[in-house]
């Protein structure tokens, strides 16, 4: 563990020694059980959970350094934070959305952001952002998407079961 992240708080559910991951646990009134995450999601110190009427339900590990380097682009120049902005931009599982969303959440900050990591001093995300998520993630753009996983309202659930 990292000298500089505070230690995590453990659940007061048992872990089963078995897989490592907690059991899964039912909310009372709800006949689902509760969501299981990877171990991947399970381990990070922040998820980011999106809902695009597009790309569906998403889950982003490490969601929360990412959203404060978009907030305070001086983080930029710390490792670990870069570090996450550059994994997104190389991961094959992560389209998108998440930089969409931070770009529009945090205007005045995102070029300075993307200048820093990239190393491209003339990068606006207005003019290059779209290129760059092109360019980065082909596979996004190969076919129109469709989202993995979408809520159902509880008038389609109800028809669903009929």
């Amino acid at each position: 563990m990292s000298a500089d992240r505070p230690p995590r708080r453990r659940s007061s559910t048992s872990r089963s020694p078995s897989s490592g991951t907690a059991p899964p646990r039912h909310v009372v009134g709800v006949d689902v059980p509760a969501l299981e995450l990877p171990p991947e999601l399970a381990d990070a110190d922040t998820i980011g959970v999106i809902y695009d009427d597009t790309d569906g339900l998403n889950f982003y590990n490490q969601y929360g350094r990412l959203r404060d380097l978009f907030a305070d682009p001086a983080l930029a120049g710390d490792k670990r934070y870069a570090d996450v902005l550059r994994g997104y931009l190389g991961a094959e599982t992560i389209g998108p959305l998440p930089f969409r969303r931070l770009a529009a959440a945090h205007p005045q900050t995102v070029d300075a952001v993307f200048r820093k990591v990239l190393r491209q001093p003339n990068f606006t995300w207005a003019e290059h952002g779209e290129a760059l998520l092109r360019r980065r993630k082909p596979w996004y753009y190969e076919h129109e998407p469709r989202p993995d996983i979408s809520v159902l309202g509880a008038r389609l659930s109800e028809l669903l079961r009929q």
